[in-house]
């Protein structure tokens, strides 16, 4: 089983990078291979994860995130930037685990691949 990981750091909201990034997990959770995914949310990425998210139109990024982890995607957000943007671990979606640097160091290791977004 391959284990990925991936890194977010971009703005849920100013690119498309994290759009991506989900796009792409979300294919790889519906692989027949089933492989491990993981993704740790850095810098203005932690943001996905905050709950209750509202958009005009469209599916709201953190919908793609809760699908996610419904499918057993592990999810941890960065608690250095979740506390530089004011958001608290009760405004997360549930099952986003706060990671730290040194858990995302462990994932790093244990990944067989790492894609950064």
């Amino acid at each position: 089983m391959q284990n990925i990981l991936f890194i977010l750091n971009a703005a849920p909201y100013g690119s498309e990078r994290t759009l991506s990034a989900l796009r792409l997990a979300t294919t790889l959770a519906a692989d027949a291979a089933e492989p491990r995914l993981s993704l740790f949310l850095l810098s203005d990425a932690v943001v996905v994860a905050q709950s209750g998210q509202q958009v005009a139109a469209g599916l709201a990024l953190g919908q793609m995130l809760e699908e996610l982890l419904a499918q057993g995607v592990t999810v941890q957000a960065c608690r250095t930037c979740l506390d530089a943007r004011g958001i608290g671990a009760a405004q997360l979606l549930p099952r986003v685990e706060i990671g730290t640097m040194p858990s995302l160091a462990a994932l790093t290791l244990a990944a067989d691949k790492v894609l950064s977004f």
